[in-house]
């Protein structure tokens, strides 16, 4: 019987506890690992932010599904990996082995700019947004974490800035999002970088300083430290190496999919979803002795921007759209996942 453990439960973890609610995998026990029974599904979060769902509409029953896959659930986080001992350390202490590790744990917000740690809140993990009320907020990011959650808090009646040292979008897509910043009221900053933050906190963006109740730092994604001291062969981007069909390169009992994973593809849920899917076939396949499928990553995947209001832009490669029914088109995809990973085990 190997021992599987799942660390983390993002999009690719979520992928594959469904695949063992619909069939079970025979020959493996599996334990997931996560810090919180219940997750926010990010691709709600605007929505939440905006009032159009609340948070429990918006969540996922990681317990429940981890129940429904026949999965034992430890609700911790993973402090560090010992890949010679095939061994991870939860935070409070407790040693957990395995034969085969799937990480799926994520990225965090690199806090770059100087007092940034001190006096800016990262958009990750999301559920510390919830509870944030203030009237005038500084975003600092323009990419469309950034952009959904400016125009998310806009809609809800704050005054938002959003700083962009460069633009995340190219094309008819950029003017789009350009166009609904400013129907929406958000102050725009295009092309002024965050150079540090400083008590109050205030914003110094080149010879520019102002004040907020508030600063979001929605900056470019770095990998967590758990990652970065585990000994996996690591890529440029400090990203978990993996080959083809998600083993790490160095060490192939340890498998790797979403943000952590160094994949040469955009990090997004899309890509994320899909990469839980061949993770799922290649346990089994690991479990089996069978041969291990490949996973072809793509240049292109959709990408829907809420903006505030029940109005919506969507993007894929050159074609873009916008409109009240991308909203409803995107509101219609999220609700079918959530459905998806809250579906009653299926009968033998």
């Amino acid at each position: 019987m190997k021992r599987i453990l799942l660390a983390g439960a993002g999009h690719a973890h979520a992928v594959v506890l469904a695949s063992l609610v619909r069939g079970p995998l025979y020959g493996g026990s599996i334990t997931l690992v996560s810090p919180r029974a219940g997750q926010l599904y990010s691709g709600m979060l605007p929505g939440v932010v905006a009032g159009h769902y609340s948070a429990a509409e918006a969540s996922i029953d990681v317990a429940g599904l981890a129940a429904r896959a026949y999965a034992e659930f430890i609700e911790d986080s993973i402090v560090a990996i010992d890949p010679a001992r095939r061994t991870v350390t939860l935070s409070r202490g407790q040693s957990v082995g395995y034969d085969l590790l799937s990480l799926n744990v994520g990225s965090r917000v690199e806090l770059s700019a100087p007092g940034a740690a001190e006096h800016a809140v990262p958009v990750k993990p999301f559920e510390n947004l919830l509870d944030r009320k203030a009237g005038h907020v500084a975003i600092a990011g323009g990419g469309a974490a950034g952009v959904e959650l400016a125009m998310a808090l806009r809609h809800r009646g704050a005054e938002v800035t959003v700083y962009s040292e460069r633009d995340a979008f190219a094309g008819e897509a950029a003017r789009r999002v350009t166009r609904a910043l400013k129907r929406r009221g958000v102050d725009y900053r295009r092309g002024m970088r965050v150079d540090a933050i400083e008590p109050g906190p205030v914003v110094v963006s080149g010879s520019a300083r102002q004040q907020f109740d508030l600063v979001l730092w929605a900056g470019g994604a770095a990998p967590l430290p758990l990652i970065a001291q585990s000994g996996l062969a690591l890529d440029e981007h400090g990203s978990v190496r993996v080959d083809e069909t998600l083993r790490s390169v160095s060490h192939p009992e340890v498998l790797a999919a979403g943000d952590c994973a160094g994949l040469g593809e955009a990090k997004s849920g899309v890509h994320a979803v899909r990469q839980g899917a061949v993770l799922a076939d290649n346990l089994r396949c690991l479990v089996s002795g069978m041969r291990l499928q490949p996973y072809r990553p793509r240049d292109k995947a959709l990408l829907i921007l809420t903006c505030g209001a029940r109005y919506a832009i969507a993007m894929r490669g050159d074609w873009s759209a916008e409109g009240r029914w991308v909203w409803w088109w995107k509101n219609a995809i999220d609700r079918r996942w959530l459905r998806h990973l809250a579906a009653p085990r299926r009968r033998a």
